[in-house]
């Protein structure tokens, strides 16, 4: 399986870092990341990590501004592509069709060729011009999938929220994993 992690500059950036640790242990899959540089300094800001750790566990990293990687093309094979976080910019980028950048014209082609396209989208409150850009992208194929914690598998630590997350976003790919206890139903 490949698929496409694209991290950009708005906080939550530890989910995007999560899930290439996940994926990273997977040896079936293959991932080819994209990092903004506004993410760079998020990354800085919010964790302890730096960003030379994180391109480790991708198995491909192109830079921002590549637009000749292969990644930019709809010839080049791919399941489907994760923006973990999704920034608003990146959101009305998206649901504009406006391709400036390496990341975003990998998520526009991965909506032409109709292959899942997941955003982890961050912003709290949101107006109607976000929502209306939610409701245009979801109309092309794309899933918006805010990293809203459930609490039904009693987390106890932020980990445990974050796994919660990643294991949601690779349900929808159809990816094993034990991330998070499964609902099993009330009974009496």
């Amino acid at each position: 399986m490949r698929i496409i992690i694209g991290m950009n500059g708005t906080t939550g950036v530890i989910y995007g870092i999560r899930l290439l640790q996940v994926l990273s242990a997977i040896k079936e899959i293959e991932t080819h990341l994209v990092i903004s540089r506004a993410c760079e300094k998020t990354i800085a800001i919010e964790t302890d990590f730096k960003v030379e750790q994180i391109k480790k566990y991708a198995t491909h990293v192109y830079p921002i501004d590549d637009i000749t990687a292969g990644l930019a093309s709809g010839s080049f094979f791919r399941d489907g592509m994760i923006v973990a976080p999704c920034s608003m910019k990146t959101l009305s980028a998206l649901a504009n069709a406006y391709s400036d950048n390496l990341l975003t014209r990998a998520a526009d082609v991965t909506l032409k060729e109709r292959n899942r396209l997941i955003l982890l989208v961050r912003e709290t409150p949101l107006h109607l011009g976000h929502l209306k850009n939610m409701v245009r992208v979801t109309k092309m194929g794309g899933i918006i999938m805010p990293p809203a914690p459930a609490f039904y598998h009693q987390p106890k630590t932020i980990q445990d929220i974050i796994d919660h997350t990643i294991g949601k976003a690779l349900d929808l790919f159809h990816i094993e994993h034990s991330l998070y206890r499964r609902w099993p139903g009330i009974h009496d």
